[in-house]
């Protein structure tokens, strides 16, 4: 496990922290825990995943009509002579 130093954090935050933590029962140093835990996981989850934000891009500038599908027929090289 990792551990963490977190310096210069201010008598009214500490307080709070304490008083949290006794809400829940637990230690100052758990509570912090699960604050960092709660924090990474909610930004993991709101971040939508690559296919989501490629499609946010290119929502309303798609195409008019469908594709026609392309299966079983052969593929024409292309020309690369001068």
């Amino acid at each position: 496990m990792a551990q963490v130093i977190v310096r210069n954090i201010g008598d009214d935050v500490k307080t709070i922290l304490k008083q949290r933590a006794s809400r829940h029962g637990w230690s100052m140093e758990e509570e912090v825990r699960q604050i960092l835990r709660r924090a990474v996981c909610d930004e993991e989850q709101s971040r939508p995943k690559l296919g989501s934000r490629i499609a946010q891009r290119f929502a309303g500038t798609g195409l008019s009509e469908s594709l026609p599908e392309l299966r079983g027929q052969a593929i024409a090289p292309m020309d690369l002579g001068a």
